[in-house]
């Protein structure tokens, strides 16, 4: 799923969300061990519920969180919530512990929530700065009873690219080499591109991309990409994490301005039930491992191969030596 379609919405209200929640599917919630904080009769912690939203990278994580903590001697379940408005709130009254989380997206989400609907426009708190949207995602997320773990490395975002031979031929690396080659583009992507600040005014405002038009062919889609594999455009938007451009022909083009938001991964907990340090140490393992390269590889697993989320993570953690058999 795109950065763009993981953006905030209304919110919705406590009896919306536990109906949701009830038809999600998965575990549900009320199974959960009382508190969170009552060891289980095998011997083992507490129980914890890791939140995943409706989309294949999500599933991924919270997956690949559930296991490296079960390995902790932790219970686990993983349930699906849909989207962000409904498991944000489900977070904060602790019947879901953990979600895996996008540190600019949500903190736009909470500065929404917290400081009104037109915050995030008029007074964003989100930037390409990783440790300042980090710190602001804190501040909002701390009165609402959520704590927020260290962000690592993976970074799900907004992303350009190009044929190779487009690449190759004009001697396009950055965005910023794009822009000074003065060259026309047409970028295939979501019909909202026309009007989002991260994409087509944010290439002309930041970076001076000679825009010509937007084919709305959605974000990433294999219609997409094959639109500027064949030439008919030149730019395609798609995301970080996706490991579906070689077949097409295309590269990346490096944001080198930081037109996009800072959405490294990093985990979200529920601070009363589940912000132990030694949870934070068992999921600290494995943010300080993943990578984007990594995220990408294993969104291809299972959206090309139909590899099972849980598989996925499975073979993931152990070929990284961060769980055990």
């Amino acid at each position: 799923m795109s950065r763009t379609s993981r953006t905030a919405g209304a919110l919705v209200s406590a009896a919306v969300l536990a109906g949701a929640l009830a038809a999600c599917g998965g575990d549900s919630l009320e199974e959960k061990n009382g508190t969170g904080s009552a060891p289980d009769g095998d011997g083992k912690k507490e129980t914890l519920v890791v939140g995943a939203a409706a989309f294949t990278e999500s599933k991924v994580l919270a997956e690949l969180y559930a296991r490296i903590l079960a390995d902790a001697g932790y219970s686990t379940s993983v349930t699906t919530v849909k989207n962000r408005e409904l498991y944000e709130p489900a977070l904060e009254k602790g019947e879901i512990d953990i979600v895996p989380e996008y540190a600019a997206t949500l903190a736009e989400f909470l500065n929404a929530k917290v400081n009104g609907a037109g915050a995030a426009t008029k007074k964003p708190v989100a930037s390409g700065d990783t440790a300042a949207t980090v710190a602001a995602l804190e501040k909002l997320a701390g009165p609402l009873g959520l704590k927020v773990l260290p962000a690592g490395g993976a970074v799900d975002q907004n992303a350009f690219a190009v044929s190779r031979e487009f690449a190759e031929k004009n001697s396009l690396r950055t965005l910023s080499d794009l822009g000074r080659s003065k060259i026309k583009v047409k970028i295939a992507a979501g019909d909202e591109c026309e009007i989002r600040p991260f994409c087509a005014p944010g290439l002309k405002k930041t970076y001076g991309i000679d825009v010509t038009g937007v084919d709305p062919k959605g974000v990433g889609t294999p219609q997409s990409k094959q639109a500027v594999e064949d030439g008919k455009v030149q730019l395609v938007l798609t995301t970080t994490t996706d490991a579906v451009l070689d077949p097409y022909g295309l590269v990346f083009l490096e944001d080198d301005k930081k037109l996009q938001n800072a959405d490294n991964v990093l985990p979200v907990v529920n601070a009363k039930d589940a912000g132990a340090p030694e949870i934070a140490a068992a999921l600290g393992k494995l943010t300080g491992v993943l990578t984007t390269e990594d995220l990408a590889e294993l969104n291809r697993k299972v959206d090309a191969e139909r590899a099972k989320p849980a598989d996925a993570a499975q073979e993931y953690l152990l070929s990284k030596g961060l769980v055990e058999k």
